[in-house]
């Protein structure tokens, strides 16, 4: 049997879209015939035993800290992170070591292979110097920044094969002239064998939540200034004056919720708006249930242009109405009038439009949910997506290891 070891900054318990995709990779390998492991870096910041099993998974985790000014730390968390793979490696003996980013994971993973003669894939999700701008802790162009994403290409130019998520991420590498080996895309996918039954609306929940009998907008998800949940509260009293028996439903968390709370408490829709916070991953689908339309109103920036989020996909696997602004990423997941409603990023007036429109069109309803549903299973789900790394791996193994993942496929 092929033994795949994946290196991932962090992984479950933690809950991530990285994460989820994470899980979702290592369950649809193991259930085709391939023998996965993963290890964790120094940012799994969940305490927990060495080895952790997780879902039927094998997390390894990398123990220690380091300290050091910026670089110099993050070189020691590379050769912490290397030592790690290292020891597993000898230990368990895999065929190819298959690393995520960021380029921390990518570029540790590197010495190892190069080290052991081992096949390297690595795996871009986002180009985490983008991220950081998002995020506030970088800005574009910086030494930082210019750093950060050095450290990628030479990952990416040493790497055997590199994978990513779209065609914007490809795109972009592509533009920079890299000397890559190969070059595929997994996109993001959903695991229907768990995601894809929707729940029955949960009356008492709804009671408890207030939502009233009127339709339900609604945000899953983490709260971070580039998802433009800020333009979705403001949304609200436009899209309340014109449908007033509508309510906005957040649930989820993260650096932007304080400022979120208190832009809610002072609209004139407040009466509108509700605050979950937090809800453990196995009770998500309650509040899926709950919702007619999810609302994805991302900002305009570099990564959000580049880079295609987990969460519609999610919603549409769920059976929900999609809306969300015209950035790169849901472009590249979402067919404007069929699949779901696209309008203008960082405008909280064409939100309301879009929104006020979606709820005066039920006779469509039907159609749109059919038809998102139909991409997911066609383009996104987990148990057809996980064929194309095997088709990676194939190119890379011995020839004996090869003709074993495609029994497995």
């Amino acid at each position: 049997m092929t033994r795949v070891l994946h290196v991932l900054d962090h992984s479950l318990p933690l809950h991530s879209g990285y994460s989820f995709r994470s899980r979702a990779i290592l369950a649809a390998q193991q259930a085709a015939g391939i023998e996965v492991r993963a290890i964790t870096g120094l940012r799994q910041a969940a305490a927990g035993p060495a080895v952790d099993t997780i879902d039927g998974l094998t997390f390894h985790r990398t123990a220690g800290t380091v300290d050091g000014p910026p670089g110099v730390r993050e070189w020691r968390e590379i050769g912490r992170l290397a030592e790690a793979i290292g020891r597993l490696c000898e230990e368990w003996r895999p065929d190819l070591i298959h690393a995520h980013s960021p380029a921390l994971c990518g570029a540790a993973a590197l010495r190892v292979a190069r080290r052991r003669g081992l096949p390297l894939v690595y795996e871009i999700r986002a180009f985490w110097e983008d991220a950081a701008v998002d995020n506030g802790t970088s800005r574009p162009g910086s030494l930082k920044y210019r750093l950060t994403r050095a450290l990628e290409n030479r990952v990416v130019a040493g790497a055997d094969a590199v994978v990513t998520i779209c065609r914007g991420l490809a795109n972009d590498l592509g533009a920079r002239r890299l000397a890559y080996k190969r070059l595929a895309i997994v996109p993001n996918g959903v695991d229907l064998a768990l995601f894809g039954d929707p729940l029955p609306p949960d009356p008492t929940l709804r009671a408890e939540l207030g939502l009233g009998g009127g339709p339900v907008i609604g945000f899953i998800g983490s709260f971070y200034a580039y998802e433009g949940i800020d333009d979705l509260i403001a949304a609200m009293p436009a899209l309340v004056a014109r449908h007033a028996d509508a309510r906005l439903l957040l649930v989820g968390g993260g650096p932007e919720e304080a400022a979120l709370r208190a832009q809610a408490a002072g609209s004139p829709a407040a009466a509108a708006i509700r605050f979950v916070g937090r809800v453990p991953h196995d009770q998500v689908a309650r509040y899926y249930a709950l919702a007619e339309i999810m609302a994805y109103p991302r900002k305009a920036s570099r990564l959000t242009e580049l880079v295609t989020p987990l969460k519609p996909l999610e919603a549409m696997a769920q059976g929900k109405l999609v809306a969300a602004s015209s950035v790169g990423g849901h472009r590249e997941l979402i067919d404007d009038g069929r699949t779901g409603s696209l309008f203008a990023p960082d405008d909280p007036k064409a939100c309301a439009d879009a929104l006020a429109a979606l709820l005066e069109d039920r006779a469509s309803w039907g159609s749109r949910r059919a038809a998102s549903r139909a991409h997911v299973e066609a383009a996104h789900d987990w148990s057809r997506n996980i064929k194309r790394y095997q088709a990676v791996y194939q190119e890379l193994l011995p020839r004996s290891l090869a003709t074993g993942l495609g029994a497995a496929a």
